[in-house]
């Protein structure tokens, strides 16, 4: 399925290690079974996002991320997506932003309305560290830019052509700022994310 996957498009979003950190054969195997230039974004572990909610888990981020750098040029983005309880906290966000790697792209999305304010953005910015764009009926992220590349989810099963339209003329917006993007859109239901993929790379 992947091969299959990886002739089409050019990166994939990976879930898995939002419930596992994979064994250095599994990301061997990613490797062999996709070309060099693909891009595998990895979900972080809930261990970090849901469970220490970014408190005093700085060995398993550096251990994560040390798995991770196995996918060598094939390796993306680090998604860490925080849980719709967890609110505001900057000083809890510039700690852990300030421990990470500092080869790590990693962005962040926030399912807690008190998050998205210039305070954060800010912080986001002093780190280079990018506001992934989501897309979805519980919440809308501002589409603001706060690294030199761009993440969005798209995360809703209704899109038609002018919505990805839309979304690609997002993205033609912020080409001075943004060197790379990375676009995501849902599939585990229906299944449509590869064709609205598709769509996308095609207007941009």
């Amino acid at each position: 399925m992947l091969p299959f996957y990886a002739e089409r498009l050019n990166t994939t979003e990976i879930n898995y290690t939002f419930h596992r950190i994979p064994a250095p054969k599994t990301i061997e195997n990613w490797c062999k079974l996709t070309p060099e230039t693909f891009r595998f974004t990895l979900k972080a572990p809930q261990k970090v996002t849901h469970f220490a909610r970014l408190r005093n888990c700085g060995d398993t981020v550096d251990y994560f991320y040390e798995v991770a750098t196995g996918l060598g040029t094939r390796l993306g983005p680090v998604l860490f997506q925080l849980p719709p309880n967890l609110k505001k906290d900057a000083a809890l966000l510039e700690h852990f932003t300030e421990s990470l790697p500092a080869s790590m792209q990693a962005a962040f999305e926030f399912r807690h309305q008190s998050w998205l304010d210039e305070e954060v953005f800010a912080l986001l910015r002093k780190r280079n560290v990018c506001l992934c764009i989501a897309d979805t009926d519980k919440l809308q992220t501002p589409q603001v830019a706060t690294a030199d590349w761009g993440y969005l989810r798209l995360r809703r099963e209704e899109y038609q052509p002018d919505d990805v339209n839309r979304w690609a003329d997002v993205v033609k917006a912020q080409r001075e700022r943004w060197s790379d993007v990375f676009v995501y859109f849902k599939h585990e239901e229906a299944g449509i994310g590869p064709k609205l993929a598709t769509q996308m790379r095609q207007v941009l």
